[in-house]
């Protein structure tokens, strides 16, 4: 294909209508067609990346092979379409700001008054064009973050404006929004997305496809309301309505012809062999199950559940591969006390302490990590879950009192995870930080891991600052926890376990971001299996 297509997915009425899950279908069927296509989130915040917001205010930060800091819609765009995404997929108003700024600072602009349109625009505009420019993709969908109608949007909005007048037949709009259902009346109600039509129509965009989110079937008469009223083809009025796993909604979409009506709209060929026979197994899987398992997953956000999307998700792909139901008990790591232990976990299958920063919630980690080390509860540590096994085990292993984590306790006299000397001295927060995709040599071969990755070199994204403190590793392997991965170049410790334990496994990246429904990542898998074992045993 000589020249790349551009689908923008707008959405209106109000926010988490499920703009990433829509993008994410859609380029799932174009792909299955045959086409490449990647996905970028455009977000209106004024942040730069999303790497130093509270997960209370934005979730999970997804983090890329390239070490971007970005948007959890990230993880949906690489869950579905199993290709991995880069800084150029995240794009925030910070960042678009930041660069104008810059130049004007450099003397770029030439002393011209900078002003949001051209010079933000232009700004958003190369940014959306990136992607597209490297030769790679057929097709681009780029999500824009927020509710068409808020005031941080507009200028996307203008973006969007400009590149459809630039790009004619090449660029389509794909407009989400809401049909509400008034119990009382038994109607569902479409005025909501005349008037988020209106306000795009109002800004000079005239939408090409509407998505109806409803929780109810919309019947004929209705979409021939909405086409006549917004303006639309009757075939680009498409319902989503609600269903048990977001990995069916593709199939939704393809059997309301959205990416025959997207196809057609930007002139391109549609091949009428679609390939979702690997999708549709793992659906069989996921919606078969015949075992289940209960894992506990511990962490200090979870009264926000996407704060731990992707491992939520990761969870979902293992059940699968093992014909298995994963139920998650979300646990509040400040809840757990020695007291309540029995009561909280012993009920469970698996235990999984989850990634964070600061000390909140730390005790309770700890508590976890030990129950399970003691009563043989399979357990995977996440980036500070795989710290906190450490410091459990020094604690009450090696009997090294007071052994904690630098970032935790600076005056600690045991700091068995700790900066590493380089690190000492930068203030900056993301100068610190070990982000993206590093080696991982396994060095035991006789180890879990090793059987489960079935390989020993592997490369696994990282989001830390902290490491193993090496000057502590004799005094781990002669009491039983074994160092069975580390980085080639550093030899900083990535991965330890416990032999002598069921299946007690500490990894400092994050495996979960790199598990996708064709690829489920294999501790996923292996922790699941080892986990069922404890379900079928009793």
């Amino acid at each position: 294909m000589s020249e790349t297509r551009y689908i923008f997915v707008t959405g209106g009425v109000t926010s988490s209508l499920g703009k990433g899950i829509l993008a994410s279908s859609l380029a799932k069927l174009l792909q299955s067609r045959g086409y490449t296509v990647t996905i970028q989130k455009l977000d209106p915040y004024i942040n730069v990346d999303p790497g130093t917001l509270n997960p209370y205010e934005h979730g999970e930060c997804f983090v890329t092979e390239d070490g971007a800091e970005t948007d959890l819609d990230l993880g949906h765009y690489e869950r579905f379409l199993n290709e991995p995404t880069s800084q150029a997929n995240n794009v925030t108003t910070g960042r678009i700001y930041q660069s104008v700024i810059s130049k004007e600072r450099h003397g770029d602009y030439l002393g011209k008054t900078v002003q949001i349109i051209p010079h933000i625009t232009d700004e958003i505009k190369r940014r959306i064009k990136i992607l597209g420019s490297k030769g790679k993709y057929d097709i681009v969908i780029t999500e824009i973050g927020g509710t068409v109608g808020d005031i941080e949007s507009l200028p996307y909005i203008e973006s969007v404006r400009q590149l459809k007048r630039e790009l004619g037949s090449r660029a389509v709009v794909v407009h989400l929004t809401l049909v509400p259902y008034l119990a009382a009346t038994g109607e569902l109600k479409t005025k909501p997305t005349q008037h988020s039509v209106k306000l795009l129509l109002e800004a000079g965009i005239q939408p090409d496809i509407l998505v109806l989110r409803t929780e109810h079937d919309i019947d004929s008469s209705v979409r021939e309301k909405v086409a006549l009223f917004c303006n639309v083809d009757l075939e680009a009025v498409v319902q989503s309505v609600n269903v048990p796993t977001i990995y069916e909604v593709p199939l939704k979409m393809l059997s309301e012809k959205l990416d025959i009506t997207v196809l057609k709209k930007l002139n391109l060929e549609i091949n009428e062999k679609i390939d979702l026979e690997a999708w549709n197994n793992f659906l069989t899987r996921l919606k078969n199950p015949k075992h289940s398992v209960t894992i506990g997953l511990i962490g200090k956000y979870v009264e926000l559940r996407d704060a731990y999307k992707s491992i939520a998700e990761a969870l979902v792909h293992a059940g699968a591969v093992n014909q298995c139901k994963v139920d998650i008990e979300w646990i509040h790591s400040e809840s757990l006390e020695p007291e309540n232990l029995e009561k909280e976990l012993s009920k469970l299958d698996g235990i999984i302490v989850a990634p964070g920063f600061g000390h909140r919630g730390m005790n309770g980690k700890v508590f976890a990590a030990r129950y399970a080390r003691e009563n043989n509860i399979p357990y995977f540590g996440i980036c500070l879950g795989m710290q906190v096994a450490v410091i459990e085990f020094a604690r009450n292993v090696l009997n090294l009192q007071g052994a904690d984590s630098s970032e935790m306790n600076p005056k600690t006299p045991y700091p068995v995870i700790d900066l590493m000397e380089h690190q000492k001295g930068i203030t900056d927060y993301g100068g610190t930080m070990r982000l993206g995709a590093y080696e991982c040599r396994i060095i035991d071969k006789d180890s879990n891991v090793c059987k489960a990755y079935n390989k020993l070199t592997v490369f696994e994204r990282h989001r830390h600052r902290y490491e193993f403190n090496d000057a502590f590793r004799e005094q781990f392997m002669k009491a039983g926890m074994q160092p069975v991965g580390v980085n080639p170049e550093t030899d900083l410790v990535e991965i330890v376990e416990i032999p002598s334990h069921k299946w007690f496994v500490g990894v400092q990246f994050h495996p979960e971001y790199r598990s996708t429904v064709l690829n489920p990542h294999p501790l996923f898998v292996d922790f699941i299996k080892n986990s069922l074992l404890k379900e079928k045993n009793g």
